[in-house]
């Protein structure tokens, strides 16, 4: 069955191939963002829209009647720690408008959470679905306090909500926007380019990942899923591990004379707060999550799309 859905925030890294994807689908897809329609390139109608604009919000969720809204609008968290307090407004207060606009025109709600909720004090690995949550960022505040936020809208109006704690992200499609694992997007570009590459983080800072493939086909799942297998607010969400050695150790297996050297910073000390792995066995079990894509096949697919792209672009 195609549905209306609307997506606020659809042109960041996920967002984007978020449109893409449903819009394949043969739904009906309203794509929203604070850009310029000319600094936007969607296959479906577009419109811009301020989650913190609340006037604006429920005027474009009146009019176009969704059935299903994904709201993708955040600060990330590298970017967040260089203006918490404006992230903070955007993260909460943005999530606070469309969950009073959830109440009133009764639409099921996809929410983005992150790894960044877990602090230095959570298990590193196999960290559970429920365990020790001490976030020092604000990005990892701001998606915990939303966790928090949506399971009580939940529970006290009935409403349909579901989130997924995103492990860093890989895509050849979209740039990353600003998160502390961009890392395992910039060095295939420079691996392609210059054949090398300075890395911020550790050598073995090793983080969960993921690729947006599978990332984008479990968020739909995860929508399409029955609400009554729903035991989580938000899901702890993998599918694999590695640290930036292992990624360019991969990555020399098709240019064997690629260098990567190190300078941690600032987002290194992030990074290391962080799980190294996640027990994800709550999304396998309630509703069948399964990745399809190992450190392997995830190298040979990125360094040959985005070798295609840079060849178009020149």
């Amino acid at each position: 069955m195609t549905q209306r859905i609307l997506i606020l925030g659809a042109a960041g890294q996920i967002g984007t191939e978020l449109v893409e994807s449903l819009h394949g689908q043969g739904n009906t897809v309203l794509a929203t963002d604070i850009k310029q329609p000319s600094d936007v390139n969607f296959p479906t109608d577009y419109e811009i829209v301020d989650v913190l604009d609340r006037d604006r919000l429920h005027s474009v969720i009146a009019k176009f009647k969704p059935d299903v809204v994904y709201h993708m609008a955040a600060i990330l968290s590298a970017t967040a720690e260089k203006i918490p307090l404006k992230a903070w407004e955007i993260n909460m207060q943005g999530l606070i408008n469309v969950l009073e606009l959830a109440r009133k025109f009764e639409f099921k709600l996809f929410w983005p959470s992150s790894i960044a909720i877990f602090g230095p004090t959570t298990p590193k690995d196999n960290t559970p679905q429920h365990t020790i949550v001490e976030p020092l960022t604000i990005y990892g505040i701001s998606k915990y306090a939303g966790e928090r936020f949506i399971d009580y809208y939940k529970h006290r109006y009935g409403l349909d909500i579901r989130s997924l704690r995103y492990p860093g992200l890989i895509s050849w499609k979209a740039m990353p926007g600003g998160g502390t694992t961009d890392y395992a997007v910039e060095i295939f570009y420079e691996a392609i380019k210059n054949k090398r590459y300075v890395c911020y983080l550790s050598s073995d800072r090793t983080l969960p990942m993921m690729y947006m493939d599978d990332a984008i086909r479990g968020t739909i799942e995860l929508m399409n899923a029955p609400k009554d297998s729903m035991k989580e607010a938000s899901y702890n969400f993998a599918a694999i591990s590695f640290s930036p050695e292992e990624l360019s150790q991969e990555i020399k297996k098709h240019i064997p004379d690629f260098e990567i050297t190190y300078d941690p910073d600032e987002r290194d000390e992030l990074a290391a707060q962080w799980p190294r792995s996640i027990d994800d066995s709550a999304a396998r079990k309630d509703w069948n999550w399964q990745h399809r894509y190992d450190l392997s096949k995830l190298v040979e697919i990125m360094l040959s799309q985005i070798a295609k792209k840079l060849e178009k672009s020149t």
